[in-house]
């Protein structure tokens, strides 16, 4: 029987990208069981990482990748799962408390609604799920009676500063951005941009693609995306503000305009631990905040006429439908492109704008076959404008 202090059960999905390694860390500092482990292609890491856990099962959705990795683990019995179908047996089959969802991309969709429908409540941080099909998922969540927490720094720090009022008293929401290593560059800036200047970020460690979208301003456009379907906010009452220092990591205003922000140094880790503890908190895996050493704080509104994917982004959200997921789906492949160093960082712009602009019939499409279909036409649209 559980007492009142045990950190809970999680399926690590993700495991070996930047936020499941962080996950990693957070379990080794706390008492956080992991029961499964998932990744897609490195089984050596994750070879490390179940002996490390004493985890139960593993998933490799690179059917080789699985292969080997039988084979590395014969000693055990940790039971391997292979490809994308063994990934979603190993959620359903497997008895934990939480999945804490860090796949990336849209691969991570199927994912998030296997735990919510196997009983398991959800530590959220791959935004994908929300931006392609939020509606989905949240009817999913409700029907099944789990919670879904957010593990985005930002969403986070909303999920926390809503504690602080009753959601009718809500006046909006406001998201906080680091700007990117571009802040304050034009577009004729942003010409011959390099793939290492880009995934030089100011602030915060990710892996390649989110780092790319940091310095678009797409992610933040996800983010808005994400934020209306967590917290049943309509667009035009979420805000974005640049905050270069990165120490708010968000805010809530209310109606007597009094503004909750929640403040810590740029570190996942603790959005991982506080997404499986909510609403208690258990000791610090972070360092402590120290505000004399910051000096100061500084603020500034996003440059909406050169990030031209944020108000698209909030646009798409306004459509409705898969207006979202086809933004997604171009991004990724326009994104994809971009590291292969096959286009240049404008074109992502470009890409991502035609194929959302060229698919206005995508808002009709609400089941998630049709979802996945616009999608797919997404990407090839995408792809064909490389």
């Amino acid at each position: 029987m559980k007492t009142g202090n045990e950190m809970p059960g999680v399926l690590l999905l993700g495991s070996t990208g930047s936020v499941g390694e962080q996950a990693v860390d957070v379990a080794r500092q706390t008492q956080m069981r992991v029961a499964a482990l998932a990744a897609h292609k490195n089984h050596k890491r994750v070879e490390e990482q179940a002996r490390l856990l004493g985890v139960s099962a593993v998933a490799m959705t690179d059917e080789a990748a699985a292969r080997e990795l039988r084979t590395a683990l014969f000693d055990t019995n940790i039971r391997v799962f292979g490809g994308q179908a063994g990934l979603l047996d190993m959620i359903r089959s497997t008895d934990a408390d939480f999945a804490l969802n860090a796949i990336l991309g849209e691969a991570g969709l199927l994912p998030t609604l296997a735990a919510l429908e196997s009983g398991k409540h959800l530590a959220l941080a791959n935004k994908e799920s929300l931006v392609v099909a939020g509606d989905l998922v949240m009817k999913t969540a409700r029907a099944h009676k789990r919670r879904i927490t957010p593990v985005d720094s930002e969403h986070c720090a909303i999920f926390q500063a809503l504690r602080a009022g009753r959601r009718r008293e809500i006046k909006k929401l406001i998201l906080t951005a680091s700007g990117g290593p571009f802040f304050g560059r034009k577009k004729a800036d942003l010409a011959g941009i390099s793939v290492k200047e880009t995934l030089a970020h100011p602030t915060w460690q990710m892996g390649a693609k989110i780092t790319v979208d940091s310095a678009t301003l797409m992610n933040k456009g996800f983010e808005i995306i994400e934020a209306a379907h967590l917290f049943g906010v309509p667009a035009d009452r979420i805000d974005v503000l640049v905050h270069r220092e990165s120490m708010i990591h968000s805010m809530v205003e209310y109606i007597d305009n009094s503004i909750i922000a929640q403040m810590s140094v740029p570190d996942m880790r603790l959005c991982v631990q506080y997404a499986l503890t909510a609403p208690r908190r258990t000791p610090a895996v972070i360092p402590p905040l120290d505000l004399a050493a910051i000096g100061k704080l500084t603020f500034a509104k996003p440059d909406e006429e050169t990030f031209v994917l944020l108000p698209l982004a909030r646009r798409a959200l306004k459509v409705g439908g898969a207006a979202t997921a086809v933004v997604n789906a171009a991004n990724e492949v326009a994104v994809a492109a971009f590291l292969a160093e096959k286009i240049s960082l404008l074109r992502i712009f470009d890409i991502v704008t035609r194929v959302s602009d060229d698919m206005p019939h995508a808002k009709t499409a609400v089941t998630l076959p049709a979802i996945l279909e616009m999608d797919k036409e997404a990407r090839e649209r995408a792809a064909a404008l490389l």
